[in-house]
């Protein structure tokens, strides 16, 4: 590690956890990040500051004006282009020691899963059922850790499914896929600002604690923050034994 970064990770060095071994972890990774939206930007700039050496971030929509009251990854002269293209020129500003790689279409499951088979975690930054049950099926499938987070209104959710682990439950057995359920998005429902940066955050710090195998991840358990009252509560998620995903059956 050459001195300039010495010194803008020197505050991670600094830390007993991490140390010089545990920054170069962090640069050596790669983290596939699947939306750039309020959750997305909170986490990426997180990511990239921290100095994560690949990120593959996947957003096949545009900025739009409304977007930017949560969305802090993108600016005005981004508006109506790409979130991924938006998202790679941020935070190419933010730290230009790492390789950010946008992906501005939308993909199948089987391009998904290529691009994460060559990544250390899979963060679920989108705001649809239909793609988080997709990238817990490829988590699942190609044994990576996922972190998964959620916002509406002023509130949210954050877990970790390691499919390393066998003990791991995933995200169908925290949310069995139905078929009836209803898509909360913020732009039918509205959502309080700051709750996508906790939320997003949260997300990043459970990422990197992954790669730097440091403290207690949240598999297992569904952190939640009802942010009116600035509650937070911890949710035990079993694994389900008839999960139509991970119970083997």
């Amino acid at each position: 590690m050459i001195d300039k970064k010495l010194i803008r990770y020197s505050r991670h060095i600094l830390l007993p956890d991490i140390e010089y071994e545990g920054q170069l972890n962090l640069i050596n990774s790669h983290i596939l990040l699947v939306g750039a939206g309020g959750l997305g930007s909170a986490a990426s700039i997180y990511l990239a500051a921290s100095g994560i050496g690949k990120i593959t971030i996947c957003d096949f929509d545009n900025v739009d004006l409304s977007n930017l009251q949560r969305q802090i990854l993108h600016t005005d002269k981004f508006i109506g282009i790409n979130k991924a293209v938006s998202a790679k020129s941020a935070l190419e500003e933010i730290n230009p020691e790492v390789k950010i790689f946008g992906i501005e279409k939308r993909l199948d499951i089987e391009e998904m899963k290529k691009i994460a088979r060559e990544v250390d975690v899979i963060m679920d930054c989108s705001d649809n059922f239909l793609t988080r049950y997709s990238l817990n099926q490829i988590a699942y499938d190609l044994k990576k850790p996922l972190v998964s987070g959620a916002a509406i209104g002023f509130d949210g959710q954050v877990s970790v499914f390691d499919f390393r682990e066998q003990a791991s439950p995933c995200y169908q057995c925290l949310f069995p896929d139905s078929g009836e359920d209803e898509e909360l998005r913020c732009s039918d429902h509205g959502v309080f600002s700051p709750i996508v940066g906790i939320i997003g955050c949260t997300q990043a710090a459970e990422a990197m604690k992954l790669i730097l195998k440091v403290g207690k991840s949240l598999m297992g358990r569904l952190l939640v923050l009802e942010s009116k009252d600035m509650n937070w509560k911890t949710l035990k998620v079993p694994k389900d034994p008839n999960c139509i995903v991970c119970s083997n059956k």
